[in-house]
């Protein structure tokens, strides 16, 4: 091992050596670096409304954002208000959303919803924390997201991707979510909670999975205690990578054209991010 490597942030975590003010300042280094390789971040869920937003939302649980976002064109226009999910027939609610899985429980969340949102909001969805988590449906993770992503309310989603990773990156060893979210607001400046949250999840998805992370092609390596998690070799990390994005992620972490044969990249680019 190079001295280099021996002394990076990431290996003086590993080894116990970092105080408070570097770790806070090693998790704003890998924010800014989320920032630059993920500019297109954004809530991968389609909506126009925070309603919108909020079904999409409860319909995600255990299913693919892709699968929701096709399911939801045809609902949201048949259910275009609150009051259209309370009154809903319950079979034909059910046959909408059936392709989501549990669908029987997702149809009384959003019925459940609607009627709770006309008899305490007049039909509209609240942009209160406190609010929302007790709407049928709506727990503290998809309220951030709510927040978020409609009201412009900062959030920290914590999903199976963020608590993963920041725990590998040594931000916090908490695994409930509500530990995590806290832990990980005292590191970040709340004006970036939202963002962070689909930084982190896109990096989940495309580099660091969760069986075999891309550690060899991962622009954060020097700042990852995990770093080795995964192959080191760039040549067999780098068809780890998944999405459009893997040739700039590949060029941010340094991986070079002599150390990756095309077909790998090519490979990486035509595979669809992890959910």
């Amino acid at each position: 091992m190079s001295e280099r490597a021996r002394s990076s942030p990431g290996k003086r975590a590993a080894r116990g050596e970092e105080s408070r003010t570097g770790l806070v300042r090693r998790a704003r280094r890998i924010l800014r670096a989320l920032e630059r390789a993920y500019p297109e971040a954004r809530c991968e869920l389609n909506f126009d409304t925070p309603l919108q937003l909020a079904v999409a939302t409860i319909l995600s649980a255990q299913c693919t954002d892709k699968r929701v976002n096709e399911v939801t064109p045809k609902l949201f226009e048949r259910y275009p208000t609150a009051a259209d999910y309370a009154g809903a027939d319950r079979a034909e609610l059910e046959g909408l959303i059936r392709s989501t899985g549990f669908y029987r429980n997702k149809a009384s969340s959003l019925t459940g919803m609607g009627a709770a949102l006309v008899e305490r909001h007049d039909g509209e969805v609240p942009a209160s924390p406190e609010e929302l988590v007790e709407l049928p449906g709506i727990g503290r993770k998809t309220a951030n997201v709510i927040l978020g992503n409609a009201f412009d309310v900062p959030g920290i989603t914590v999903d199976t991707h963020f608590g993963r990773l920041v725990r590998r990156w040594g931000w916090t060893e908490e695994k409930d979510a509500v530990k995590v979210e806290h832990a990980v607001g005292e590191l970040i400046p709340r004006r970036d909670w939202t963002m962070l949250s689909h930084w982190v999840i896109f990096h989940g998805r495309r580099v660091c999975h969760s069986r075999k992370p891309a550690c060899g092609a991962c622009l954060l390596a020097a700042e990852c205690p995990s770093y080795g998690t995964g192959p080191t070799n760039p040549a067999e990390a780098a068809p780890l990578v998944r999405g459009s994005e893997a040739p700039r992620l590949l060029e941010l972490a340094g991986v070079t054209a002599d150390e990756v044969p095309d077909t790998a990249v090519e490979r990486a680019s035509s595979q669809e991010p992890a959910e």
